[in-house]
């Protein structure tokens, strides 16, 4: 067990707060605070931007991402030591 991590949701209540990176099908990436979710994995990201090859293309802001076109969410301080 890693950090308290016991079920899935748990991570994303760690990550509350935090920058996380999204992925979504059809490539699309987000990376932004993440506020809230729900049990079928809505989010809300605060300050998001929409990323491609590791660079910024738009800055969205304040949005929500529907589940079910996410693909996986990682906390964004993991992703970026790659």
């Amino acid at each position: 067990m890693v950090s308290g991590i016991e079920r899935p949701l748990d991570l994303l209540n760690q990550s509350k707060g935090k920058e996380v990176l999204v992925q979504l099908k059809g490539e699309k990436q987000f990376v932004g605070t993440l506020l809230a979710f729900d049990i079928h994995i809505n989010v809300v990201l605060d300050n998001a931007k929409e990323m491609q090859d590791g660079e910024m293309k738009k800055s969205i802001g304040l949005t929500f991402l529907r589940g079910d076109t996410i693909i996986f969410i990682s906390p964004a301080s993991t992703s970026r030591n790659k």
